[in-house]
């Protein structure tokens, strides 16, 4: 067995050991394995992923955190293809929640998610994501341009 040490800011701590408990774990070490596995597995599951998605992004984040803003939206300028819509809402004089709905390649928007919630000072960040099924191919305009129709797979 390999050992390793973390360090966690009191509240965090508190807040870990409260979910320790509660879901009965003998002690720390059992549950951040199962932290571990969930969050391999996770990724297990994302190498696999392909075709097409639509999904929700939640995230939290301190807008005076240093540059932080700015980051956040150098990075969703470098996916407008993917962004279908997004909301902003201040939550308190700090802190900000971002909604964005996303749909495009799934292994597209797994990696703009991933990057925008790996940003030092998000917080709360959440994807949802819907895979889904090409329906059919075909045409709405006079030039006869096909595109394809996705809805959410069963």
């Amino acid at each position: 067995m390999e050992r390793f040490t973390i360090s966690l800011d009191e509240t965090l701590a508190s807040q870990f050991d409260a979910l320790v408990a509660e879901r009965g774990y003998q002690n720390r070490s059992e549950a951040v394995r199962d932290l571990i596995r969930a969050a391999i597995g996770d990724a297990h599951n994302r190498e696999e992923a392909s075709g097409h998605c639509v999904a929700s992004l939640s995230y939290v984040y301190n807008h005076h955190e240093r540059a932080l803003s700015e980051r956040l939206t150098e990075i969703s300028h470098e996916h407008h293809d993917l962004t279908v819509a997004a909301l902003h809402t201040h939550l308190d004089h700090e802190h900000c929640l971002e909604a964005v709905v996303l749909k495009g390649p799934t292994s597209a928007v797994r990696r703009f998610a991933d990057s925008l919630t790996a940003e030092r000072g998000v917080r709360h960040g959440q994807l949802n994501l819907i895979p889904l099924q090409a329906e059919h191919h075909h045409a709405h305009d006079e030039h006869g341009e096909a595109h394809v129709h996705y809805k959410p797979s069963l």
